[in-house]
């Protein structure tokens, strides 16, 4: 019975097979199990790492030295060199954000953002949540004990007011470096500057940011020059990155009282060490010529993918369609109604194109979207190819 009312809503999910690597074209099978190729739109894959073959020849190495499994939790047998060897990269690479850094790793982003907020979120704690925050964060403040204040999205004046009116001993400032659903960046410089005003920790989840912006793809901090040990960065390894995991980089305070209260990182196996020695060569990458070159692709990419939707919306104004400003890979086209978003989504799978729907809850009521998002391993053609698609089905509405 609990089934109807989220069909009725036009909120049924739908698991779809990937049957090829990562990559703008991917054989997938859908519901109706046939497997075709399809103009994918869909992937956080944003430098295209995912396919790269140095990656996989990392990948294999890693299993030739250290097996399939970790075999433990870190603290009992399961941290091994591999894992050693990334934080002290990843601290090393971010430093320059963070001085004296510290990194620890956990299994995925979720699990991070749920052990660090449950963790430092204590009865003595208020957490201060941007509303648009994603869903992890969003549990995790719910497993916290502190008080939760969340403030309208990206509003600095109301985040002031309830900064002022604290009176907790530990005030956590949390965001997302880029929202996830939005492609829009925090204003982190404005969250900052409030953060040392109040004296607050600063906690960003930049999972859409790393590898995509600042310097070397150190993320948003790097975007907005910031430096300081307020920071407390959390990052994902499975998107820009191209292969899995996750890790907390701050202050050595944070990362030694996350190793004795982070549930998610004290009770769960560590994830396999060959993972952590293909995300070395990952990082080996995204700090290279070569990870610049695909960072370049990507801006032009995403302005080719702007410029040819707002012409379309000037053209189409009555179908009510709005293009999210957004200097990220994220590109949302907020359709409204979940029918509608999804009735498009319908037309461009018909063709080829893969672009998924994105609807309530994870988005607010109203603003269903296309989420587009695009990799370095795009090309012109395949934006023009998208941007032909949209035309057609707008006209067709029309």
């Amino acid at each position: 019975h609990k089934l109807h009312p989220i069909a009725a809503q036009d909120l049924t999910r739908v698991l779809r097979v990937a049957e090829s690597v990562t990559a703008p074209r991917q054989t997938v099978r859908g519901a109706d199990g046939r497997a075709r190729e399809l103009l994918m739109f869909c992937s956080n894959d944003y430098l295209g790492l995912a396919a790269h073959p140095a990656l996989a020849d990392a990948f294999t190495e890693g299993v030739r030295l250290y097996g399939a499994g970790s075999g433990a939790s870190h603290l009992i047998s399961g941290h091994g060199l591999a894992h050693e060897r990334l934080e002290l990269a990843l601290a090393q690479w971010l430093s320059p954000q963070i001085p004296n850094a510290q990194a620890l790793s956990f299994c995925t982003g979720y699990m991070a953002n749920l052990g660090v907020l449950s963790a430092l979120g204590d009865a003595e704690a208020d957490i201060f949540s941007d509303e648009l925050n994603h869903a992890s964060l969003i549990d995790g403040t719910r497993l916290a004990k502190a008080q939760v204040k969340r403030y309208p999205h990206k509003d600095m004046v109301a985040l002031q007011a309830l900064l002022a009116s604290s009176r907790a001993k530990v005030k956590l400032i949390v965001t997302d470096g880029v929202f996830s659903m939005d492609g829009d960046l925090a204003p982190l410089d404005e969250l900052l500057a409030l953060a040392e005003v109040h004296d607050a920790w600063l906690i960003v989840d930049d999972a859409h940011g790393l590898g995509v912006l600042g310097a070397q793809g150190r993320g948003t901090l790097a975007h907005f020059g910031l430096r300081s040990e307020r920071l407390i960065l959390i990052g994902t390894l499975g998107k820009a990155a191209g292969v899995a995991g996750a890790f907390v980089a701050a202050h050595p305070t944070i990362t030694q009282y996350l190793l004795q209260a982070a549930r998610t990182y004290i009770f769960t196996t560590a994830s396999p060490p060959a993972v952590a020695h293909a995300v070395l060569k990952s990082l080996e990458l995204m700090r290279s010529s070569e990870g610049d070159a695909r960072r370049t692709n990507l801006v032009r990419l995403q302005a080719q993918l702007r410029a040819g939707i707002e012409r379309l919306l000037h053209e189409h104004p009555h179908l009510g369609w709005q293009l999210v400003s957004s200097d990220s890979p994220v590109q949302p086209l907020i359709i409204g109604e979940n029918a509608a978003t999804m009735q498009l989504a319908a037309r461009l799978d018909a063709v080829g194109l893969r672009v998924p729907g994105i609807r309530p809850p994870t988005v607010p009521k109203g603003t269903a979207r296309l989420r587009i998002t695009l990799c370095a391993t795009h090309t012109e053609a395949d934006i023009e190819r998208l941007l032909q698609a949209l035309s057609e089905a707008a006209a067709e509405l029309s």
